[in-house]
């Protein structure tokens, strides 16, 4: 097997970079789309999940099947779903799934903690059911309806998925990062966030005064 070529390193900017702190707004999309199976949870929920589900009391990140298998987020996708709330980035959901009222189901039960502290029911972090397309179809009919239903445009959209045929979706201005068999994590968010902010010609800085890069 041929080994891979070393990443080129990105050439800047015809107009050169956007220099920006982290909590610039403008470095930040104003969408993040997530598939879910092998995304955010360790399955696919039209194979692996038998209904009907139940939440054993009150504990966090955790549903179970009738057949008594586990449903949970990937350890860090609650923090990170609490972080771009927090920042009033609007939040997609874009699955492939021929199981949806059950993949809402799991989103409408899934206990996951808040920035504040509190116990909040995972469906509040996604905006609208306009945005939760969770159906069956090609990701570009997803985000083509995500777009019409929003009015955010492709280029301002940061997609997270484990399918590499979903690459499609780039077609359209999206920029997609595969998410590898370990799900998403904190690092893998870093890394789709900063290919997002290469294509926009955004250079984050710890000031404006500061050239060194944060990502």
């Amino acid at each position: 097997m041929p080994r891979r070529r070393a990443a080129e390193p990105t050439p800047p900017p015809a107009e050169g970079w956007r220099e920006m702190t982290v909590d610039d707004p403008d470095a930040w999309p104003l969408c993040v789309a997530f598939d879910l199976d092998y995304t955010l949870w360790d399955l696919w929920i039209d194979t692996h999940i038998s209904p009907p589900l139940k939440r054993p009391g009150d504990v966090l990140n955790r549903l179970v099947d009738r057949r008594g298998n586990d449903l949970s987020f990937y350890r860090e996708v609650p923090s990170i779903l609490a972080e771009l709330k927090r920042r009033r980035i609007h939040v997609a959901a874009a699955s492939r799934t021929s199981a949806p009222e059950l993949a809402r189901e799991a989103l409408g039960m899934l206990l996951v903690p808040s920035e504040q502290g509190e116990h909040v029911r995972a469906v509040t972090y996604f905006n609208t059911t306009d945005s939760r397309r969770i159906c069956t179809g090609s990701k570009l009919r997803h985000f083509r309806e995500i777009h019409r239903k929003t009015g955010i445009p492709f280029d301002q959209m940061l997609f997270f998925d484990d399918e590499h045929r979903n690459f499609e979706t780039e077609s359209l201005g999206v920029t997609m990062q595969l998410v590898p068999s370990s799900g998403t994590d904190r690092k893998l968010f870093a890394e789709g966030l900063a290919k997002w902010r290469r294509r926009r010609g955004i250079k984050i800085v710890d000031s404006l005064r500061d050239q060194t890069w944060t990502d």
